[in-house]
């Protein structure tokens, strides 16, 4: 397993959504695939990791392929949180919103994922990477709110080894997900707050 450092801008941090009290109601996803990108930074977030929680599963249908999802326009949100959780069968990455509208994603595996924007190599931790490219975002003085500073998010103990946030560029955000290992995943959107959901199944 080889080990890289990022440098970024934005943060990020780990969690589930059981952890935080809220239950993912099948009924309130919309499934989907999309685009997104993004500037390095060396900040470190240390959110508190999350905690299992019994009967909680995977959303969606998993594969290892591209995903990709148009945003609704307008949309304008900001990521204020990332959380990263390890519950049976699966892993699952948070990305939480404040602001209006729904985000649009493209997603995709990549060993040698770069910056948007720069094309500069993000170091990351772990032998494969999901490229997390989120769309319909602003920067946070455009919603009146203070900087979430997200930068590096620590995995949970299993196979996703940290979520590396690379900044924000002409409404696009980018994370990059270290795996030790390629892995089916899900992509789902959750309600009230606003969600992107990342369920990456144990077995590949």
């Amino acid at each position: 397993m080889s080990h890289k450092v990022c440098c970024g801008v934005l943060v990020i941090c780990s969690v589930t959504l059981g952890a935080c009290g809220r239950s993912p109601d099948a009924s309130s996803t919309s499934a989907a695939p999309s685009t997104v990108a993004a500037t390095v930074g060396s900040v470190e977030a240390t959110a508190p990791a999350e905690t299992p929680s019994a009967g909680i599963s995977p959303l969606g249908n998993a594969n290892s392929e591209m995903k990709t999802l148009r945003p609704q326009a307008p949309s304008q949100l900001v990521v204020t949180d990332v959380r990263v959780g390890k519950h049976q069968g699966f892993e699952r990455i948070v990305f939480e919103f404040t602001g209006d509208g729904e985000p649009g994603w493209f997603i995709d595996y990549s060993d040698t994922p770069t910056q948007q924007g720069s094309g500069k190599p993000v170091a990351y931790t772990g032998n494969t990477a999901l490229n997390v490219n989120i769309d319909g975002v602003v920067y946070p003085f455009e919603l009146n709110i203070d900087d979430p500073n997200i930068g590096t998010t620590h995995g949970a103990g299993g196979f996703v080894t940290e979520v590396v946030n690379t900044g924000t560029f002409e409404g696009r955000c980018q994370f990059i997900i270290g795996m030790k290992e390629r892995h089916a995943y899900s992509v789902q959107t959750l309600q009230n707050p606003t969600r992107l959901v990342i369920d990456v199944l144990q077995a590949g």
